[in-house]
């Protein structure tokens, strides 16, 4: 499953983002990710979650980012959310987008973005693939 949560910059987008996190670990059977531009949550998001900064590792574009979110998941087959914010600033832009997440649908792993735009301006292919959070 795919949730987005959309919004322009100050909408709450983080914050709804840290809150489900937090709550997904207290409730997990499993391990719970989020991954994020620069190191901004850290003191926000639950020590339970594992944070992982992509600054740290260089990644850039949709198809890295998708790489690294496969690493996680068969480096361990305990995770059940992976949390990722600041998902424009990774992958590059709306465009590619929808393939992105396209790629990750079908998972058993419940995937949740920030994606910083208003609604209309992503491609209507976007909701027949993820739901809004």
């Amino acid at each position: 499953m795919i949730k987005l949560i959309i919004g322009n910059k100050g909408s709450g987008k983080t914050k709804k983002l840290i809150d489900a996190a937090n709550e997904a670990v207290k409730n997990s059977s499993g391990n719970v990710v989020c991954v994020e531009k620069g190191d901004a949550l850290r003191f926000n998001i639950s020590s339970g979650v594992r944070l992982i900064d992509t600054e740290n590792y260089e990644i850039s574009g949709y198809g890295e980012y998708y790489a690294m979110l496969c690493g996680i998941a068969a480096s361990n087959h305990d995770v059940t959310h992976i949390f990722g914010d600041a998902t424009l600033k990774i992958g590059g832009g709306i465009d590619g987008l929808d393939s992105f997440l396209e790629r990750l649908k079908g998972s058993d792993i419940e995937y949740v973005f920030t994606i910083s735009c208003d609604e209309e301006d992503l491609p209507a292919r976007i909701y027949e693939i993820a739901e809004k959070y």
